[in-house]
């Protein structure tokens, strides 16, 4: 099953002694932050879980599978994501 903003937001109210309210704005406020560090190029690191970094790709040459024609793709900013060690061992143990 897939983890969703809404499932995190009902597993807090099952938690914590907040407002169903509260804990979707926590939840936003979170998201948010995280989206702000990495629009201005900034890294997430959340320790035992993992890191975000935005990286630049390079213009670069592609193709049109339809046509086959060759042409060039933009340079972008992209988001990446490296597991840390411990996650990586719990999911090595499974």
């Amino acid at each position: 099953m897939t983890l969703t903003k809404a499932r995190i937001v009902e597993n807090l109210y099952a938690t914590f002694d907040f407002s169903k309210e509260k804990c979707v704005s926590l939840v936003e406020n979170v998201f948010e932050l995280i989206k702000d560090e990495l629009k201005n190029g900034d890294d997430v690191r959340i320790s035992g879980f993992g890191k975000w970094s935005v990286r630049q790709k390079n213009p670069r040459r592609g193709r049109n599978p339809q046509t086959g024609e060759t042409i060039m793709l933009d340079s972008r900013r992209v988001v990446t994501f490296k597991c840390s060690g411990k996650l990586r061992k719990i999911m090595a143990e499974e």
